[in-house]
């Protein structure tokens, strides 16, 4: 489909096709330029509301609040329009900036006062361009201003479950020397939120591999000490079965459904791309060879990235997702939510 202006009809945006809300769409990482939030020719939808008005927590109070899925108090929450749209900047056309509405950001444009671009045959304002540092681009398409309109030409049908270790790219957790991928961190945190909240509190067993560097430390941190009552494993399409206390399962890339998995008690979906990383690469470390190697020999070459530090989720993603779990109003888990937000860095 396409994203057309609903007061002139004028076409807004390329051909577009849906996916999964990241996990990291409201991230803020650094002070760096971060790349595009979504891949070109994809669109996805957010379904809590976003943009002004915003209204204070002493506004809305606690009950207002765990009505529209908040169990925590925040400094605010946004009584703005859901399904709001998110493309790619490259994917935009026919539109002109709202020269006042571009003020107030760092080293580019943000959202938080609103739009800022409009539709270039009749005005309206109809998106908002996030490009400031530490920032993910990306264009935010009100829904209220636009419409979606369906064209003629080859649909994209999502992935079947058995074709996404072949069809999908997996997200390497370092995608630049020194440093851990953001995307990794805040699928993690995101994770992380749900996992704690099956805890019940008690121990969670963890075992060696990716599943356990991303949050086996933090888990025995913030849980209490003792054995272990529970054990987090992988689970999913082209892994072997078995009984499983809690099992991370991938989150369909494009329709977000969450891979069923009947041998566990509990499920904690994960992005896609993490989790195929989690599944298949191969964490093997080469060494040298001292002569030619042959055909079919598995190389390394150039070696593979390293982070200068131990891994993190993200505290402010943690957060967020854990402030919209119902858990969180349990004395201990309300306990660890205050903790991490006095000292998010050393308690992660």
């Amino acid at each position: 489909m396409v994203f057309a202006c609903a007061g002139c009809g004028a076409v807004l945006t390329a051909r577009v096709s849906r996916v999964d809300f990241p996990d990291h769409a409201d991230q803020r990482h650094g002070y760096g330029l971060l790349p595009a939030l979504l891949e070109p020719g994809t669109y996805t939808i957010r379904d809590e509301p976003e943009g002004p008005p915003w209204l204070s927590w002493a506004e809305i109070g606690a009950d207002a609040a765990a009505a529209r899925g908040v169990y925590v108090q925040v400094r605010s929450l946004s009584y703005g329009p859901r399904g709001t749209v998110g493309i790619a900047p490259g994917d935009l056309r026919g539109t002109v900036h709202i020269l006042e509405a571009c003020g107030g950001a760092c080293c580019g444009l943000d959202d938080g006062g609103g739009p800022n671009l409009a539709c270039a045959g009749c005005g309206r304002p109809v998106a908002a361009r996030v490009d400031d540092c530490g920032r993910w681009q990306v264009v935010w398409l009100n829904p209220r201003a636009v419409r979606p309109v369906s064209v003629e030409g080859p649909a994209h049908v999502a992935l079947a479950w058995t074709d996404l270790r072949e069809e999908w790219p997996a997200t390497p957790p370092v995608d630049h020397p020194g440093t851990w991928s953001p995307r990794w961190e805040a699928a993690a945190a995101v994770a992380l939120a749900q996992v704690l909240a099956l805890s019940g509190g008690g121990r969670i067993a963890v075992p060696e591999g990716p599943v356990a560097m991303a949050f086996r430390p933090t888990l025995d941190k913030l849980l209490s000490p003792g054995p272990p009552s529970r054990r987090l494993t992988l689970a999913g399409p082209g892994l072997p079965g078995g009984g499983r206390d809690v099992a991370l399962v991938p989150r369909h890339p494009q329709t977000g459904e969450v891979w069923p998995c009947d041998d566990a008690e509990a499920v904690v979906p994960l992005a896609a791309g993490v989790w195929l990383h989690m599944a298949f690469h191969d964490e093997r470390r080469l060494v040298p060879a001292a002569a030619g190697m042959p055909a079919g020999v598995r190389r390394d070459d150039p070696p593979p990235l390293s982070p200068w530090c131990a891994f993190r989720p993200d505290p402010d993603v943690f957060l967020d997702a854990l402030a919209r779990l119902p858990a969180v109003r349990e004395p201990w888990l309300r306990a660890i939510h205050d903790r991490v937000s006095e000292r998010p860095y050393s308690s992660l």
